[in-house]
């Protein structure tokens, strides 16, 4: 699938609740073995990216967390912006993922940083 349809059926498995239903996203778009990290996490395999994804979901109730740019790529390196909003609708958090994706058209990989990217010191 193309680069914005892979992101965007990973976008949607984080915006799911339901178990199976985003075991089922992730079939389609994270790599049995793809590995997930961010500064608060590193997930190994699809299984533990769904886990992960519903401890989001435990901690942050009503929270989303939506793709907010393009997807931006040259061969098999991408990147993307998103946001996490509060119940409240307010930005809670926001940050860049860079992914990598494998021969058989899936993520093996996601690294995610949350804020902006920091000013230079000196």
């Amino acid at each position: 699938m193309p680069p914005e349809a892979l992101i965007a059926t990973y976008g949607a498995a984080w915006l799911e609740e339901d178990e199976q239903a985003r075991l089922g996203l992730l079939e389609r778009c994270w790599a049995a073995d793809g590995v997930y990290e961010d500064p608060s996490v590193r997930a190994e395999g699809r299984a533990a990216l769904s886990r992960h994804i519903a401890s989001v979901h435990a901690t942050y109730p009503g929270a989303r967390i939506e793709v907010t740019s393009g997807v931006q790529g040259y061969g098999q390196n991408l990147r993307f912006d998103w946001h996490m909003r509060a119940a409240d609708g307010s930005v809670a958090i926001h940050g860049v993922d860079f992914g990598q994706i494998g021969p058989d058209g899936r993520l093996t990989r996601i690294t995610g940083f949350f804020g902006d990217v920091p000013k230079p010191t000196g």
